[in-house]
């Protein structure tokens, strides 16, 4: 069966077939998702079980006083209000919390088309357009609340990925990795940036994040590079250097591919006590509501991970007519599934241990929340628990309260990246425009 993503979407939105059947709220008891959100390997539905459903979430904003829900024993504060899609957060070494503000960057014809199928309604609620900056925020007195603001750079192409190595201030833009000089404690960028490696830009609702981690030593960078295409259906001429994670040397030279088949990989982070990258990954759309979990996963060296072929190892794809048949049993199988179209983007691993068991030492993942599923799902932080740098348990969630209770598919936010100071967690919320702190239980 070949499915045609945009000409169905496109169909049903103007027959008024949207489907808006939607969840009560995710309440303060932590719980886990069902088992054919969280199937992985085994327990996987056929696709197109269900119906491809368009399902957009409605963003309401934060009033004075809501907060996200933690587990008990947290503090959740309100960090910092006011800004423009903040995507992404990055802690600098000396404590200076830098964030990435930007979003899709959409034609004229894109507008109206997500005006049409409800798609604006679920990406903001304040301003709109990319505010293409990034802001600098710090907290001296340790409490989750942000005193000091500044605009550190501004006049950027859709910026994400953060990174201070070797005196250079990096910023992954949508179309290439810059890097400036640096100055510990500078709270304003003067300085002109070099572009040091230019990166595929566009394609399939853009994908346009790029994100960026250096190894311990600092000797290499890895760059992330989200796929142009849901699965491949303009062909893979149109895909080369995406849907990879690419390394390269700090100055951009060497580059070569270091994983690949994977659709769209964002959040990367280090496990605590291991030399082993980890990334989330958003996986493909439009083969029903349980198809295809996200996932986290160790990144091996040369993996290849599946898309647009496979799934989950050993799945293949029905809209490809029998391509790559060769990688069944073949793909790296991931390691741990998030749920289907929960837009699992933000990974940040408590490094430190400044949070008690469980969560000591896990990965925290933000996510976004979905658009083609018959019920909303996402639109939390989940926690998965490690051990021994592996994971040692399945999702779980840790920061809910997302969405409104007893309304319909209305939202006050989506969260999206997660980052750790000494102190505290930080949860960028791109659509309700605010930063949250959580804060752990006193000792």
């Amino acid at each position: 069966m070949q499915y045609r993503y945009l000409t169905i979407t496109m169909a049903a939105t103007i027959m008024g077939l949207l489907s808006c059947a939607g969840t009560g709220s995710e309440g303060s008891v932590p719980r886990t998702d069902s088992l054919a959100q969280q199937s992985g390997q085994g327990g996987m539905p056929e696709p197109y079980a269900t119906p491809s459903a368009v399902n957009f979430s409605k963003v309401k904003g934060w009033s004075a006083g809501q907060l996200p829900v933690a587990p008990a024993g947290f503090t959740v504060k309100q960090f910092a209000s006011g800004l423009q899609n903040p995507r992404w957060i990055y802690v600098a070494p000396n404590g200076d919390i830098f964030v990435s503000e930007a979003s899709t960057q959409k034609s004229a014809v894109v507008k109206v088309r997500d005006k049409i199928i409800g798609k604006d309604k679920s990406e903001q609620a304040g301003p709109t357009g990319s505010a293409n900056r990034i802001t600098l925020f710090r907290d001296k007195d340790h409490d989750g609340v942000a005193e000091e603001r500044y605009v550190f750079l501004e006049r950027l192409y859709q910026p994400f990925g953060m990174l201070i190595l070797n005196g250079y201030f990096y910023v992954a833009n949508t179309d290439g990795l810059l890097r400036f000089p640096y100055t510990e404690g500078q709270t304003v960028m003067k300085a002109a940036g070099q572009q040091v490696l230019p990166l595929p830009a566009g394609g399939y609702n853009n994908h346009w994040t790029r994100n960026i981690v250096s190894n311990a030593a600092g000797t290499k960078l890895y760059v992330s590079v989200g796929s142009g295409s849901n699965v491949a259906e303009h062909g893979m001429d149109n895909e080369k250097r995406r849907a990879n994670i690419l390394e390269i040397n700090p100055d951009g030279s060497g580059e070569r591919i270091y994983a690949s088949g994977l659709r769209n990989p964002v959040g990367m982070d280090w496990a605590p006590g291991a030399t082993t990258l980890w990334t989330a990954v958003n996986e493909r759309d439009g083969l029903g509501d349980e198809l295809v979990p996200d996932y986290l996963t160790s990144v091996r060296d040369g993996g290849f991970y599946g898309w647009p072929y496979v799934y989950w190892g050993r799945h293949a794809d029905p809209r490809l007519e029998g391509k790559g048949k060769e990688w069944i049993g073949k793909a790296i199988v991931p390691d741990v599934p998030l749920g289907a179209h929960t837009a699992s983007l933000g990974l940040a691993f408590d490094q430190a241990g400044i949070f008690p068991a469980p969560y000591r030492g896990g990965a925290f993942i933000g996510q976004h929340g979905s658009w083609n599923r018959t019920e909303l799902t996402g639109y939390k932080v989940a926690f998965v628990p490690f051990k021994n740098g592996k994971p040692s348990g399945g999702m779980q969630d840790f920061l809910t309260g997302f969405r409104i209770e007893g309304k319909k598919d209305e939202v006050y936010g989506r969260p999206v990246g997660v980052a750790f100071t000494a102190t505290y967690m930080l949860v960028a919320d791109d659509a309700g425009n605010t930063i949250f702190s959580v804060l752990s239980p006193a000792k």
